[in-house]
């Protein structure tokens, strides 16, 4: 299995002192005052602009990203969390209400608008059964992003996200490594 390798900077343009991981990191401060910049080397990960993996989240993968708020971050980087390679089947299942009420649909592909393909305006809940995911605010991959692993989000509400609507889903694939 391939590990992922990001570098997180103080300051913008990769200044000031650094720290590296190759794990998740619920809590930058324990390494850096502050993180405004991350080059990932290798692997797909998230950061957050809040510790224990709250708050904004942003989809990186190997490359530079030289300024957090050009990520849609309304603070600098405060956690980050590995997304494991997969390789296999991608399943989950979309409700239109918390709980797993309403309408529901399964998903195995991506779903760039889900009000065209399923008459769906609105998703408060899912289960995630296979596969690593990432969940959009607007149709065509846009907008605020949310990473989903397999497991039960019984309401995206409790999880902080109260005032999103998520229109687009997308597979974390090998390609995106």
């Amino acid at each position: 299995m391939t590990m992922g390798k990001i570098i997180f900077y103080e300051d913008r343009n990769f200044q000031g002192r650094s720290y590296e991981a190759s794990s998740d990191c619920s809590d930058m401060s324990s390494y850096l005052s502050r993180c405004h910049s991350c080059r990932v080397e290798s692997g797909c990960f998230m950061v957050y602009d809040r510790p224990n993996y709250m708050g904004n989240q942003y989809f990186v993968r190997r490359g530079e990203y030289s300024d957090y708020q050009r990520m849609g971050m309304s603070d600098c980087i405060r956690s980050s969390r590995m997304i494991p390679m997969y390789k296999g089947n991608y399943r989950m299942r979309i409700y239109e209400r918390e709980n797993f009420g309403g309408q529901m649909h399964e998903l195995m592909d991506d779903c760039d608008n889900m009000m065209d393909r399923y008459r769906m305006s609105d998703c408060q809940s899912c289960n995630v059964m296979d596969g690593h995911w990432l969940m959009y605010e607007q149709p065509h991959y846009r907008g605020r992003q949310m990473y989903m692993r397999p497991g039960e989000y019984k309401s995206f509400r409790e999880m902080g996200m109260s005032n999103m609507k998520f229109m687009s889903m997308k597979r974390i694939m090998d390609s995106s490594y």
